[in-house]
């Protein structure tokens, strides 16, 4: 279990290496342990671009209790592992929770999956716009919305928008004010 505030972040093969590694060094930065989630523990992913992610923990361990949010990152891995039950369990306990749920570019597929966008107002790749109005989302083509406790961009240039939306999301969470 992690000692400090904590964020999870869904890895796997192919993932968009700058929709993983620029939200987890900036998180770092703001005081967050970021743990990189895959398949497996301990294993070594490569971005689209090649870069690698060493997965900290198995996705199948994980609790949405030790978490204050998740990260969706995009590249073709959300494909893939939205189709794990625990994944879909862990975004359906953060949102349940009202803890920050942020997707970017494909990653939005996952809450798709999980049966949480119906009725969130949203973004995410143009290729995924179908989606995620199918998903009973209204998508907006903007660099970044934020929807109560859920946080969408659409390409790796939304990042620094994105990485706004998720520490405002975050620090109003800490102080209570999205929770109850």
């Amino acid at each position: 279990m992690p000692t400090s505030p904590a964020i999870l972040m869904f890895i796997g093969e192919e993932y968009e290496d700058l929709e993983v590694w620029y939200p987890k060094l900036r998180l770092i930065e703001a005081g967050y342990q970021v743990v990189c989630a895959g398949l497996e523990a301990n294993v070594v992913y490569k971005g689209k671009h090649g870069y690698p992610c060493r997965s900290d923990a198995a996705i199948r361990d994980q609790k949405s209790s030790d978490y204050v949010g998740v990260i969706c990152p995009g590249g073709w891995m959300p494909d893939k592992i939205r189709r794990e039950a625990k994944v879909k369990q862990l975004l359906q306990e953060f949102h349940a929770d009202g803890k920050l749920v942020a997707a970017i570019c494909h990653g939005g597929w996952m809450p798709i999956s999980a049966g949480i966008y119906r009725n969130v107002r949203t973004t995410g790749s143009l290729g995924i716009k179908d989606d995620i109005e199918n998903a009973g989302a209204l998508f907006l083509d903007q660099e970044v919305v934020v929807d109560r406790h859920f946080v969408s961009s659409r390409k790796p240039d939304d990042l620094p928008a994105f990485l706004l939306g998720c520490l405002e999301v975050l620090g109003k969470s800490t102080r209570g004010e999205l929770l109850g």
